[in-house]
């Protein structure tokens, strides 16, 4: 077991975090220009450090996972960490169940240690728990309290430079599913995340309305396209912001387009009910 952290500009935040972290550290920057490479190699000389230069949203975690090399790889934010144990809990129901591609733990926030309202829609997801699978079956995550499977992950592509962060966990979670890898919600494996303060929020909402209507044009069918963009100019100022910032996207999102299959499109359309969505986490 591994864990890739990826992070920007945000070396307060990973001097808390890392002496947490139990496994191998695989740290992919993003472009930091606070010295956060430099301030990692000295502080923390036994993580490997990965300096991209630039900025590459999720897809940074791609090259953590290709320089991990181990079976399974954890993921944690830069504000965020895995209980002692947990992952060599996970670890141990990996190897007992073959088919599980992806292991989503239970969250908890701040210093009162709050459940993140995604677990309760995790824990009460309506697509079941299937035989083979450790617990109710998901089609969604947070990345900070996700582990993986190396080879479903890799045979996938990881995560998109379409979508590249803000919600970007739904499009993987859709992909691992039609190659007929199972994912699970597992609440007796617990991350723990502290939000940070140097989190930008102003122009959060459009951005998560952004890539919800990407995600919608990678990967379901044009009706739910539609009803989405009309929902969303409706909406709000935030909702047509995010149906404007998509535009330019489009092409790309369009060349990578690849409908669901029929199973995948009729369990995703289980959960098309108007509950609250998740916004995703990570780093900007």
């Amino acid at each position: 077991m591994s864990i890739v952290v990826i992070t920007r500009d945000r070396w307060p935040d990973l001097e808390r975090s890392v002496p947490k972290h139990q496994q191998p550290v695989v740290l992919v920057d993003n472009g930091s220009t606070d010295g956060t490479p430099t301030l990692a190699r000295a502080r923390f000389p036994h993580v490997d450090v990965v300096e991209l230069g630039v900025n590459r949203g999720a897809v940074a975690r791609n090259i953590g996972v290709q320089k991990a090399r181990t079976p399974y790889v954890a993921f944690a934010d830069d504000d965020s960490w895995w209980s002692p144990g947990a992952l060599g809990r996970a670890r141990e129901i990996f190897d007992s169940h073959p088919r599980l591609g992806l292991l989503a733990g239970r969250v908890l926030v701040g210093a009162d240690e709050r459940e993140d309202p995604i677990c309760d829609l995790m824990a009460g997801s309506p697509l079941g728990t299937e035989d083979d699978l450790p617990g109710p079956s998901v089609l969604g995550f947070l990345a900070c309290g996700a582990v993986i499977r190396r080879t479903a992950y890799l045979a996938v592509g990881g995560f998109d430079d379409v979508v590249f962060f803000g919600g970007e966990e739904e499009r993987l979670a859709l992909d691992l599913a039609t190659l007929g890898w199972g994912l699970s919600y597992v609440p007796e494996v617990v991350a723990h995340h502290h939000p940070s303060p140097r989190r930008d929020s102003s122009h959060r909402e459009a951005l998560i309305a952004r890539n919800r209507l990407l995600t919608l044009v990678l990967r379901r069918p044009w009706a739910v396209v539609v009803a989405e963009v009309a929902r969303s100019v409706r909406r709000d100022s935030a909702g047509r912001t995010g149906v404007r910032q998509a535009l330019p996207l489009l092409p790309r999102a369009l060349a990578q387009r690849r409908p669901l299959p029929r199973a995948v499109e009729t369990a995703r359309r289980t959960l098309d009910r108007p509950v609250a969505t998740p916004s995703g986490s990570g780093h900007g």
